[in-house]
């Protein structure tokens, strides 16, 4: 399984932003914007403790079993896996979701006049700091969840045999 580019994520936040800037000024030329939802930052806060929970769950879980400690509770293969799978996802999502909400911030921060406006301004603002705290809490994830490096380069695959 290939680890998450930092570099897509941000391709997926900018074009995410600028479709959506340019789809909220579009909509609201031609009537009212949507409203920024106030659940927006409270379910990606929530999907945020979730992965980094997780992090730290299976971090302790798997030093204690790197040190051989009796009490060790083992971490299987395919938990791990489903985790990592989980942050991926959960990154991407973020990621787009992160990249809407900041291109509509942007607009209604020409809107600041108005009361409900301002207030959406801010609800976008705080999605937009908790889509990244998703994408680093699955960033984190995905870290810990990662194969030790083999330290014998020489069985890459592709590597020249050593002479």
């Amino acid at each position: 399984m290939k680890e998450l580019r930092i570099r897509v994520l941000a391709g997926v936040f900018v074009v995410a932003g600028v479709l959506s800037w340019a789809a909220a000024r579009l909509w609201n030329a031609v009537g009212t914007l949507p409203s920024v939802p106030l659940a927006a930052p409270v379910v990606l806060a929530l999907i945020a403790v979730v992965l980094l929970s997780t992090a730290l769950s299976l971090r302790s879980r798997l030093r204690a079993q790197r040190e051989r400690r009796p009490e060790a509770k083992g971490v299987e293969p395919l938990m791990a896996a489903r985790a990592v799978v989980f942050a991926q996802a959960s990154a991407l999502v973020a990621a787009l979701v992160g990249g809407m909400y900041g291109g509509t911030g942007v607009v209604l921060l020409e809107l600041l006049d108005m009361p409900a406006r301002r207030d959406q301004a801010v609800y976008a603002g705080f999605s937009v700091v908790t889509g990244v705290a998703v994408i680093a809490a699955a960033l984190f994830l995905e870290r810990v969840c990662r194969l030790p490096e083999d330290d014998d380069q020489d069985h890459r695959p592709g590597a020249e045999p050593a002479a």
